[in-house]
C-alpha cells in the first residue's frame, strides 16, 4: 500500500547517492524534508548541488536528537548502522526508520529482481540486465550499483522489469520490501566491524526472502555453504545454480556447458570459455543471471550473444595491460576474503598478489593454501599489512610497500614472463583512498607509468 507523504516530516540520514533521490522522491510526493548527515557542507558540497533550489532544511556536521523525535519517518541511507542510537530512540518512540529501497519500493510499479550477495553483486546485476534487455525494452538497472532504486520511480517511464542490486545494509530496515525475483548470489565473510557475529550479517542478506509468497522465485548458490539452512525459511519457487553438481531445477555445469532445466528440459545456454567475463566466480554470477533472466520471460537463444559480449565491470578482475607479457590485473572491488579466494582460484599463472588496506575484521586463514600454492609473492599495503602478514607472510616470499604506486613497482621487478600481478586487497580502502573505485585508478595510473617507463622495447597490450 502506497504511503501517504503528503505533510509528512521526513528525515533522510545521510545524504549519499541514495540520499539524494530519496530526498526528490520524499518532495515530489508532498513530504517536509529535512536532510542530517555529520559530514560538514564542504565534504557533502556535491550532493547539495544536486538539490540547490529545493525545499529542504539541512543539519548537517552533527545529529540533533530531537530531530530524530520529532519525525513521522526516516530513510537511511546505505552507511547509516541500523543500530544507531538516535533511529533506535525513535523506533522505541513507533517512528519508522526504512531504507531508500523500501521508499522506492512503495511506489515502483515494475516487478523487481533484487541481487544480492557479497562477492559478485555489482556483476550479476548488470549482466542480468544486459540479458533482460535482449528481450524486454524498457529495463532499470540500479540499486546499491550507483543509481538509486528511487531514481526508477522519479523518472515516471514505464518499466519492463527493475534490475537492483541490494546490499545488507539496505535490507537490514525492510518493511514490504518484496522482489519478484530474489537472488542470493555467495556469503562470505564481510562487514563483521558492523555486524556482532556472522549470523547477524546472514540474517541481513536473507531478509532478500522474507516477504515473498509462493508466485515468487528465490535464486541460491547450490555450492555456497549457507544455503541449506536458508532454504529452509523461503517460501517462495526455489531455484538453484551450481558450478559442482548437476541440480533438480535451475542452472549448472555439464561437460563445458551451461545448462539450464528451467524450462523443463535441458537447454544448453553457452560453453563456459566463451563467456565474456572469465575466473570461477563469474561462471557462477554468469548462472545466477541466466536463471534470472530466464524467469522473467528471456529466451535462451536471445542471452548467448550478449553472454559473449559482456566482459565485466571496472575493478572487478579487469585486465588492465600486457607488459612483457605479465599481465596487471585490477581487482580493488577485492574487498573481502572471500573476493580474493575466488579470484585466486581462477589463476593457473604463478600470482603475484598486492593486498591490504583497512582490515573489516576478516579472517584471512581461508587464504593460506591458495597463497601456498598459488602466489609467487605477497606485497601487503595499508594499515592491515601486519595482521595479514603473520597469518599469511610465512607461506610465500612477502614484502612491505609504502603505497600502491611503491606495491605496483617492487611487483614489475619481481614478475617473469607469463606471471600475474593481481591487485585484490582482502580490505576495505579507506585507510589511504575514498573508495575502491580510487585505490583502482591509482593501481592503473601505476601500470601505465610502468609501461612507459619501460621505454619501446618492452611489449605492452592494453587490456579490453
Amino acid at each position: 500500500m502506497k504511503l501517504n507523504l503528503k505533510n509528512k516530516k521526513a528525515l533522510v540520514v545521510g545524504l549519499a547517492r541514495s540520499g539524494v533521490s530519496a530526498v526528490r522522491l520524499l518532495l515530489r510526493e508532498g513530504a517536509k524534508v529535512t536532510v542530517t548527515d555529520t559530514a560538514g557542507k564542504d565534504r557533502l558540497a556535491d550532493a547539495i548541488s544536486l538539490l540547490k533550489g529545493l525545499n529542504i532544511s539541512y543539519e548537517l556536521g552533527v545529529h540533533n536528537p530531537e530531530t530524530f523525535l520529532r519525525s513521522d519517518l526516516i530513510i537511511i541511507s546505505p552507511g547509516v548502522p541500523y543500530k544507531s542510537e538516535y533511529l533506535l530512540k525513535a523506533k522505541e518512540k513507533g517512528i519508522p526508520v526504512i531504507s531508500e529501497i523500501e521508499l522506492a519500493y512503495d511506489f515502483l510499479k515494475a516487478p523487481v529482481i533484487g541481487i544480492t550477495g557479497t562477492n559478485g553483486k555489482s556483476t550479476a546485476t548488470t549482466l542480468t540486465g544486459g540479458l533482460i534487455k535482449t528481450y524486454k525494452r524498457n529495463v532499470f538497472v540500479g540499486g546499491n550499483l550507483g543509481t538509486a532504486l528511487s531514481d526508477a520511480v522519479l523518472s515516471d517511464k514505464k518499466w519492463d522489469a527493475a534490475v537492483a542490486e541490494i546490499s545488507s545494509f539496505q535490507l537490514e530496515t525492510i518493511k514490504d520490501f518484496k522482489p519478484m525475483t530474489a537472488v542470493l548470489l555467495n556469503i562470505t565473510a564481510d562487514h563483521l566491524d558492523r555486524y556482532d557475529s556472522m549470523d547477524e550479517y546472514v540474517w541481513a542478506k536473507a531478509r532478500l526472502f522474507e516477504n515473498q509468497g509462493k508466485d515468487d522465485f528465490a535464486i541460491l548458490n547450490a555450492d555456497d555453504s549457507y544455503t541449506s539452512d536458508i532454504i529452509k525459511n523461503i517460501k517462495s519457487d526455489i531455484i538453484l545454480f551450481s558450478r559442482l553438481k548437476s541440480v533438480e531445477r535451475g542452472v549448472y555445469i555439464k561437460g563445458g556447458d551451461i545448462v539450464s532445466n528451467i524450462s523443463g528440459k535441458d537447454e544448453i545456454v553457452i560453453k563456459t570459455d566463451e563467456l565474456g567475463i572469465k575466473g570461477v566466480h563469474n561462471i557462477e554470477n554468469a548462472m545466477a543471471s541466466i536463471a534470472a533472466a530466464q524467469l522473467s520471460g528471456c529466451p535462451v537463444e536471445f542471452m548467448r550473444p550478449a553472454l559473449k559480449r559482456f566482459a565485466g565491470l571496472e575493478h572487478r578482475l579487469e585486465l588492465v595491460k600486457i607488459i612483457d607479457d605479465v599481465k596487471y590485473i585490477n581487482d580493488s572491488k577485492g574487498t573481502n576474503v572471500g573476493a580474493v579466494v575466488k579470484s585466486l582460484e581462477g589463476f593457473s599463472e604463478p600470482v603475484i598478489l598486492i593486498a591490504g588496506g583497512l582490515d573489516k575484521r576478516g579472517d584471512f586463514t581461508p587464504l593460506k593454501n591458495l597463497v601456498k600454492e598459488k602466489v609467487k609473492c605477497l606485497i601487503l599495503i595499508g594499515k592491515a599489512k601486519d595482521k595479514i602478514a603473520d597469518i599469511l607472510g610465512d607461506l610465500t616470499d612477502t614484502l612491505f610497500a609504502q603505497s600502491l604506486e611503491d606495491a605496483v613497482n617492487i611487483a614489475s621487478h619481481k614478475a617473469d614472463r607469463g606471471d600475474v600481478v593481481l591487485l585484490s586487497p582482502a580490505c576495505a580502502s579507506f585507510d589511504m583512498f575514498k573508495n575502491f573505485e580510487e585505490r583502482g585508478r591509482v593501481f592503473k595510473e601505476a601500470v601505465s607509468r610502468l609501461a612507459g617507463s619501460k621505454g619501446q622495447g618492452a611489449r605492452v597490450k592494453v587490456g579490453a
